[in-house]
């Protein structure tokens, strides 16, 4: 019991410490903006997230709670994008089958998707093929 006393009144007096040291940091800035670099501003918002709010409210940070919880939303939305995961698509049609298609069309109007398909099979152009839609 007498050892956790001590222990709390020693971590009081760390914190008593550090709140003092922001402060005085804080007005050796004199409203000067501090630059943080991304890796700083991820350690601070996971530090913030663990103290809480109301907490930081009460404390003299550099930075005021809303953007340390701003910077946490934007650390647990990254974690959470798979944007970068996603490929690029179905492969586009060359400038010049796609061409073809459209000269096909145009100029046998009353051929289908069907007999455009069978006359670039039969032309060996195989890829196109195999992605036009069937209706």
């Amino acid at each position: 019991m007498i050892v956790s006393g001590w222990v709390h009144r020693q971590q009081l007096n760390v914190i008593e410490y550090l709140q003092a040291e922001n402060r005085l940091l804080k007005a050796r800035l004199c409203g000067k903006h501090i630059r943080f670099t991304d890796a700083e501003r991820a350690l601070l918002a996971r530090k913030a997230k663990a103290v809480g709010r109301k907490a930081l409210l009460k404390l003299e940070t550099i930075v005021t709670p809303d953007t340390l919880m701003r910077w946490h939303r934007r650390l647990v939305a990254q974690k959470w994008d798979y944007s970068k995961r996603r490929g690029p698509g179905r492969p586009g049609v060359m400038r010049e089958t796609s061409d073809l298609i459209v000269r096909m069309a145009l100029e046998n109007p009353k051929w289908g998707y069907t007999r455009i398909q069978g006359v670039l099979a039969n032309c060996g152009i195989r890829s196109v093929v195999e992605r036009l839609p069937m209706c």
